[in-house]
């Protein structure tokens, strides 16, 4: 259910946007979520259709790029990609790890007319 307030986020910041700019209509949205974020993809796009309806963002295209997850290990400091939810290091098998990637979750770009 975290969806619909980062949705409704994206669509106060678009509009917002577009105002700055004059634009007459949202085209495209480029969002970033990192593999460790909890935002489903399909549902972010269910309430985008629901409370985009009736601006000048109706219709825009959601483009999703996802950002693999990226740890660095604290006892070797060995960086590396979980494999399969596996926290755990490849290299020395311990469970402490920094998370450097995979948290993201933002709005890249908008596109306008």
């Amino acid at each position: 259910m975290h969806e619909l307030p980062f949705t409704q986020s994206l669509l106060e910041i678009a509009l917002r946007h577009a105002q700055q700019a004059n634009a007459q209509r949202i085209t495209d949205l480029h969002i970033v979520i990192g593999e460790l974020s909890s935002m489903v993809d399909d549902s972010i796009q269910f309430y985008w259709d629901i409370i985009a309806k009736d601006t000048i963002a109706q219709g825009a295209r959601l483009h999703f790029r996802r950002v693999p997850a990226e740890l660095q290990c604290m006892v070797c400091f060995n960086k590396y990609r979980p494999q399969q939810g596996e926290l755990l290091c490849p290299t020395c098998g311990s469970v402490g790890a920094k998370i450097l990637a995979g948290e993201e979750c933002f709005l890249e770009a908008i596109d306008i007319e």
